[in-house]
């Protein structure tokens, strides 16, 4: 009994030490991914009443109307304050900012949320199991658990697949596309620039993160048909304006330049991107189901021997 007792000991010791690692290699890619993804960079107007208020990779989006502003996304934590400086540096009132919505509840997107809240005053809106994770801090996520937490945010409503936000004119549309969170929200609009009008889709994320499983994933059994499904609506999305979560989805650096330089057409007006990305990342997907289940096959295949 007293050898099993140090045993037991030892291996409790063990694993605590390999959690103190991967706590300790998270965090370090944690500071990492801040560092790089978090750069400040000059606002600009992207196309009609669409601005570019968020960092070097973790955007955001500011969408102006005659009666108050809309802003998607609110990045890290540390992104809330140069999402604040760079709609003010635009020429627009914080208080102006009347609704916040957010592409999904992880720490990069949603970590800022509350802080922007705090300084604006807008009404934040959510899909139902986003919410939940908003609330929550990001406790509880089905793949992170309580590793990549942040300053939680009440949502003030929560919205439907297909229920439309409208505000000064403007209408922006909610479809839910879950698989990268359970809540993973595509918003869609419409923006004319000059005389022309043109159809802007905000993709919530279609990228699956390393160590995500997509059969047998213990707290989401339904990612890999979510997925699925998640890809069917995109696909049937008109898109002229690609943008997203993250700037590197959508060559945001280059069109950046392109534009600056006076490009015409508007460089963001970016149907093949749109179309190339979602090309793209459902093959992951498809790679990744494939390669699981020949595992599980071959599985299956080595119990019976």
């Amino acid at each position: 009994m007293k050898m099993k007792g140090v045993c037991f000991l030892m291996m409790a010791v063990i694993a605590a030490g390999v959690l103190f690692q991967a706590s300790l290699t998270l965090a370090n890619q944690y500071a990492k991914t801040v560092e790089e993804w978090n750069r400040p960079v000059e606002p600009f107007r992207i196309i009609g009443n669409i601005y570019y208020v968020g960092a070097s990779d973790v955007t955001s989006f500011l969408i102006t109307t005659s009666e108050g502003h809309i802003v998607i996304d609110g990045g890290f934590g540390d992104t809330a304050p140069l999402i604040a400086a760079s709609i003010q540096k635009l020429g627009f009132k914080l208080k102006d900012v009347k609704i916040l919505l957010n592409s999904h509840a992880h720490f990069d997107h949603a970590g800022g949320l509350g802080e922007l809240k705090e300084v604006t005053g807008a009404r934040l809106l959510a899909s139902r199991e986003d919410a939940a994770l908003i609330a929550e801090g990001g406790h509880g996520d089905f793949h992170f658990g309580d590793q990549l937490t942040f300053r939680p945010a009440k949502v003030d409503q929560i919205i439907q697949d297909g229920e439309a936000v409208r505000l000064g004119g403007v209408t922006l549309t909610a479809h839910l596309t879950p698989g990268h969170t359970k809540g993973c929200t595509t918003w869609t609009m419409q923006v004319k620039d000059g005389a022309k009008s043109y159809d802007v889709v905000f993709i919530g994320s279609t990228t699956i993160n390393p160590g995500v499983k997509l059969l047998g994933e213990p707290k989401y059994k339904a990612i890999a048909g979510d997925y699925a499904r998640t890809f069917l609506l995109l696909k049937s999305l008109h898109c002229d304006v690609f943008l997203g979560p993250h700037a590197n989805f959508f060559a945001m650096d280059a069109k950046r330049k392109r534009l600056e330089q006076g490009a015409q057409p508007n460089p963001f007006i970016d149907p093949e991107g749109y179309a190339a990305f979602i090309k793209k990342t459902e093959d992951a997907y498809l790679r990744q189901l494939d390669e699981e289940r020949k595992g599980a096959a071959g599985a299956k295949v080595g119990l019976k021997e």
